[in-house]
Protein backbone atom coordinates (compact mmCIF):
# COMPACT_ATOMS: atom_id res chain seq x y z
CA UNK A 1 0.00 0.00 0.00
CA UNK A 2 1.22 3.25 -0.79
CA UNK A 3 1.80 5.96 1.92
CA UNK A 4 0.02 9.53 1.55
CA UNK A 5 3.26 11.96 1.20
CA UNK A 6 2.91 15.43 2.78
CA UNK A 7 4.77 18.61 2.58
CA UNK A 8 4.18 20.38 6.09
CA UNK A 9 5.29 23.89 6.67
CA UNK A 10 4.07 26.72 9.29
CA UNK A 11 4.86 30.00 9.77
CA UNK A 12 5.71 30.05 13.44
CA UNK A 13 8.87 27.95 13.20
CA UNK A 14 10.07 24.86 13.39
CA UNK A 15 10.11 24.01 16.91
CA UNK A 16 6.16 25.23 17.17
CA UNK A 17 3.82 23.32 19.27
CA UNK A 18 1.55 23.16 16.48
CA UNK A 19 3.28 22.05 13.83
CA UNK A 20 5.11 19.57 15.69
CA UNK A 21 1.51 17.68 17.00
CA UNK A 22 0.02 17.56 13.50
CA UNK A 23 3.80 16.21 12.62
CA UNK A 24 3.75 13.52 15.06
CA UNK A 25 -0.22 12.51 14.18
CA UNK A 26 0.56 12.38 10.35
CA UNK A 27 3.55 10.41 11.03
CA UNK A 28 1.53 7.61 13.47
CA UNK A 29 -0.82 7.25 10.73
CA UNK A 30 1.42 5.89 8.13
CA UNK A 31 1.88 9.55 5.86
CA UNK A 32 5.42 10.00 4.96
CA UNK A 33 6.19 13.63 6.20
CA UNK A 34 8.61 15.99 4.36
CA UNK A 35 8.31 18.64 6.90
CA UNK A 36 10.26 22.45 6.03
CA UNK A 37 9.68 24.81 8.52
CA UNK A 38 11.26 28.60 9.36
CA UNK A 39 14.04 28.94 11.51
CA UNK A 40 12.35 31.43 13.39
CA UNK A 41 8.58 32.88 14.22
CA UNK A 42 7.70 34.25 10.28
CA UNK A 43 3.98 35.46 10.77
CA UNK A 44 2.70 37.79 9.16
CA UNK A 45 4.90 37.44 6.08
CA UNK A 46 1.84 36.66 3.72
CA UNK A 47 2.86 35.19 0.16
CA UNK A 48 5.98 37.21 0.43
CA UNK A 49 9.38 35.38 -1.30
CA UNK A 50 12.88 36.22 -0.53
CA UNK A 51 14.47 37.74 -3.34
CA UNK A 52 17.36 40.00 -1.38
CA UNK A 53 19.52 37.20 -0.36
CA UNK A 54 20.28 33.41 -1.14
CA UNK A 55 18.15 30.63 1.78
CA UNK A 56 19.54 27.91 3.58
CA UNK A 57 18.38 24.56 4.05
CA UNK A 58 19.47 22.38 7.60
CA UNK A 59 18.62 19.19 8.27
CA UNK A 60 17.00 19.31 12.01
CA UNK A 61 15.65 15.57 12.40
CA UNK A 62 16.10 12.25 10.60
CA UNK A 63 12.67 11.54 8.68
CA UNK A 64 12.61 14.85 6.46
CA UNK A 65 12.62 17.16 8.57
CA UNK A 66 14.06 20.80 7.43
CA UNK A 67 14.74 24.24 8.82
CA UNK A 68 15.08 27.34 6.27
CA UNK A 69 16.38 30.46 7.04
CA UNK A 70 13.40 32.41 4.94
CA UNK A 71 9.22 33.01 5.13
CA UNK A 72 6.52 30.21 4.84
CA UNK A 73 6.61 30.51 0.80
CA UNK A 74 9.84 30.26 0.95
CA UNK A 75 9.27 26.49 2.26
CA UNK A 76 7.23 25.70 0.26
CA UNK A 77 9.04 26.40 -2.64
CA UNK A 78 12.61 24.96 -1.12
CA UNK A 79 10.33 21.78 -0.24
CA UNK A 80 8.61 21.68 -3.20
CA UNK A 81 11.95 22.21 -5.58
CA UNK A 82 15.21 21.13 -3.50
CA UNK A 83 13.88 18.88 -1.08
CA UNK A 84 11.29 16.93 -3.27
CA UNK A 85 12.70 17.19 -6.51
CA UNK A 86 9.37 18.51 -8.36
CA UNK A 87 7.71 14.91 -7.09
CA UNK A 88 4.92 16.33 -5.97
CA UNK A 89 3.46 15.66 -2.48
CA UNK A 90 -0.24 14.33 -2.20
CA UNK A 91 -1.51 17.20 -0.27
CA UNK A 92 0.16 20.44 1.26
CA UNK A 93 -0.33 20.91 5.27
CA UNK A 94 0.19 24.32 6.49
CA UNK A 95 -0.32 24.69 10.26
CA UNK A 96 -1.14 24.19 12.96
CA UNK A 97 -0.66 27.86 13.28
CA UNK A 98 -0.42 29.25 17.14
CA UNK A 99 -3.39 31.66 16.79
CA UNK A 100 -6.43 32.38 14.25
CA UNK A 101 -6.36 33.47 10.73
CA UNK A 102 -10.00 33.90 10.48
CA UNK A 103 -11.72 37.27 7.93
CA UNK A 104 -9.43 39.61 6.67
CA UNK A 105 -5.86 37.40 8.57
CA UNK A 106 -5.71 35.86 5.33
CA UNK A 107 -4.72 38.68 3.95
CA UNK A 108 -1.28 38.90 6.45
CA UNK A 109 -0.94 35.07 7.36
CA UNK A 110 1.55 33.38 6.44
CA UNK A 111 0.20 30.00 6.91
CA UNK A 112 -1.80 30.97 4.49
CA UNK A 113 0.43 32.17 2.42
CA UNK A 114 1.74 29.04 2.43
CA UNK A 115 -1.12 26.95 1.22
CA UNK A 116 -1.79 29.72 -1.60
CA UNK A 117 1.60 28.77 -2.52
CA UNK A 118 0.93 25.31 -2.89
CA UNK A 119 -2.32 25.54 -4.37
CA UNK A 120 -0.44 27.61 -7.36
CA UNK A 121 2.17 24.31 -7.94
CA UNK A 122 -1.59 22.77 -8.10
CA UNK A 123 -0.96 20.72 -4.71
CA UNK A 124 -4.27 20.82 -2.87
CA UNK A 125 -3.60 22.41 0.72
CA UNK A 126 -5.10 23.33 3.83
CA UNK A 127 -4.01 25.81 6.18
CA UNK A 128 -5.04 24.87 9.96
CA UNK A 129 -4.90 27.47 12.79
CA UNK A 130 -6.93 27.49 16.17
CA UNK A 131 -9.72 30.46 16.60
CA UNK A 132 -8.06 31.37 20.12
CA UNK A 133 -4.12 31.29 21.04
CA UNK A 134 -4.77 30.77 24.87
CA UNK A 135 -4.67 27.69 26.37
CA UNK A 136 -4.83 25.43 22.96
CA UNK A 137 -5.31 21.64 22.60
CA UNK A 138 -3.23 20.82 19.99
CA UNK A 139 -3.53 17.11 20.27
CA UNK A 140 -6.94 17.60 19.79
CA UNK A 141 -7.01 20.01 16.94
CA UNK A 142 -4.31 17.71 15.11
CA UNK A 143 -6.60 14.71 15.35
CA UNK A 144 -9.78 17.13 13.96
CA UNK A 145 -7.63 17.90 11.21
CA UNK A 146 -6.52 14.56 10.17
CA UNK A 147 -10.49 14.01 9.46
CA UNK A 148 -9.83 17.30 7.11
CA UNK A 149 -7.04 16.03 5.73
CA UNK A 150 -8.29 12.71 4.73
CA UNK A 151 -11.16 13.84 3.11
CA UNK A 152 -8.93 16.08 0.87
CA UNK A 153 -6.97 13.28 -0.34
CA UNK A 154 -10.54 11.15 -0.82
CA UNK A 155 -12.93 13.67 -2.16
CA UNK A 156 -10.19 16.53 -4.01
CA UNK A 157 -10.44 20.17 -4.20
CA UNK A 158 -11.66 22.07 -6.70
CA UNK A 159 -8.65 23.28 -9.21
CA UNK A 160 -7.33 26.89 -7.56
CA UNK A 161 -8.99 26.66 -4.29
CA UNK A 162 -7.72 25.93 -0.85
CA UNK A 163 -9.02 25.01 2.38
CA UNK A 164 -8.74 27.84 5.44
CA UNK A 165 -9.70 26.26 8.79
CA UNK A 166 -10.14 27.58 12.09
CA UNK A 167 -11.06 25.16 15.48
CA UNK A 168 -12.85 26.37 18.01
CA UNK A 169 -10.93 26.86 21.39
CA UNK A 170 -12.15 26.06 24.79
CA UNK A 171 -15.54 24.76 24.02
CA UNK A 172 -17.10 21.79 23.50
CA UNK A 173 -16.83 20.89 19.50
CA UNK A 174 -20.32 20.54 17.69
CA UNK A 175 -19.10 19.48 13.78
CA UNK A 176 -17.78 21.18 10.94
CA UNK A 177 -19.40 23.77 8.60
CA UNK A 178 -18.69 25.27 5.14
CA UNK A 179 -17.94 29.02 5.89
CA UNK A 180 -17.19 32.02 3.73
CA UNK A 181 -14.23 34.70 5.18
CA UNK A 182 -15.91 36.87 7.72
CA UNK A 183 -13.79 40.43 7.97
CA UNK A 184 -12.43 42.04 11.34
CA UNK A 185 -10.44 39.70 14.00
CA UNK A 186 -8.88 42.26 15.36
CA UNK A 187 -8.82 45.39 17.46
CA UNK A 188 -5.68 46.83 16.27
CA UNK A 189 -3.05 49.19 18.27
CA UNK A 190 -0.15 50.64 17.33
CA UNK A 191 2.17 51.58 20.71
CA UNK A 192 4.76 53.93 20.57
CA UNK A 193 8.13 54.05 22.63
CA UNK A 194 11.29 55.85 22.77
CA UNK A 195 14.89 53.95 22.61
CA UNK A 196 17.68 54.70 24.97
CA UNK A 197 19.01 57.31 22.51
CA UNK A 198 15.64 59.07 22.79
CA UNK A 199 14.33 57.99 19.23
CA UNK A 200 10.59 57.02 18.94
CA UNK A 201 9.57 53.53 17.80
CA UNK A 202 6.43 51.61 16.80
CA UNK A 203 4.97 48.32 17.85
CA UNK A 204 2.30 47.25 15.24
CA UNK A 205 -0.18 44.63 16.90
CA UNK A 206 -3.85 44.23 17.89
CA UNK A 207 -5.79 42.23 20.47
CA UNK A 208 -8.16 39.23 19.30
CA UNK A 209 -11.97 40.44 18.79
CA UNK A 210 -13.43 37.32 18.03
CA UNK A 211 -17.06 37.81 17.89
CA UNK A 212 -16.59 41.81 15.64
CA UNK A 213 -17.80 40.46 12.73
CA UNK A 214 -20.09 37.37 13.60
CA UNK A 215 -22.47 37.41 10.14
CA UNK A 216 -24.43 34.71 9.46
CA UNK A 217 -22.17 31.78 7.83
CA UNK A 218 -19.09 33.04 8.26
CA UNK A 219 -15.97 31.86 9.55
CA UNK A 220 -16.35 33.93 12.81
CA UNK A 221 -19.78 33.16 13.48
CA UNK A 222 -19.13 29.25 13.09
CA UNK A 223 -16.47 28.68 15.55
CA UNK A 224 -17.92 31.45 17.97
CA UNK A 225 -20.96 28.78 18.08
CA UNK A 226 -18.62 25.94 18.36
CA UNK A 227 -17.89 25.05 14.98
CA UNK A 228 -14.99 23.87 13.15
CA UNK A 229 -14.89 27.03 10.21
CA UNK A 230 -13.59 25.37 6.74
CA UNK A 231 -12.95 28.44 4.47
CA UNK A 232 -12.87 27.71 0.62
CA UNK A 233 -10.47 30.36 -0.81
CA UNK A 234 -9.88 30.93 -4.21
CA UNK A 235 -6.56 32.01 -6.19
CA UNK A 236 -8.31 34.07 -8.85
CA UNK A 237 -9.29 37.64 -6.79
CA UNK A 238 -10.70 38.88 -9.75
CA UNK A 239 -14.30 40.50 -8.50
CA UNK A 240 -16.36 39.73 -11.40
CA UNK A 241 -19.31 41.63 -10.32
CA UNK A 242 -17.26 44.65 -9.81
CA UNK A 243 -15.85 44.25 -13.22
CA UNK A 244 -19.01 43.60 -14.58
CA UNK A 245 -20.34 46.57 -13.07
CA UNK A 246 -17.68 48.74 -14.42
CA UNK A 247 -17.98 47.78 -17.85
CA UNK A 248 -21.83 48.86 -17.45
CA UNK A 249 -21.11 52.15 -15.61
CA UNK A 250 -18.48 53.09 -19.04
CA UNK A 251 -16.02 53.43 -16.82
CA UNK A 252 -13.26 53.78 -19.31
CA UNK A 253 -15.09 56.46 -20.89
CA UNK A 254 -11.15 58.47 -21.15
CA UNK A 255 -9.10 58.99 -22.96
CA UNK A 256 -4.91 58.60 -23.08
Amino acid sequence: MNKYKVLLVNDDGYLSEGLNTIRNVLLKNGFEVVTVAPDRNMSGTSHSLTFTRPLKIEKYKENFYYVVDGTPADCVHLGYYIIMKEQKPDILVSGINMGPNLGNDIFYSGTVGAAREGTLFGIPSVALSPASSKNVDFQKLANLSLKIINQVLHKGLPKGTFLNVNFPVNKEIKGFQLTRQGRGAYKEEIKEYISPSKEKYYWIGGEEALGEECEKGTDYTAVKEGFVSITPIKLDLTDYKGLEELDNNNFLAFEL
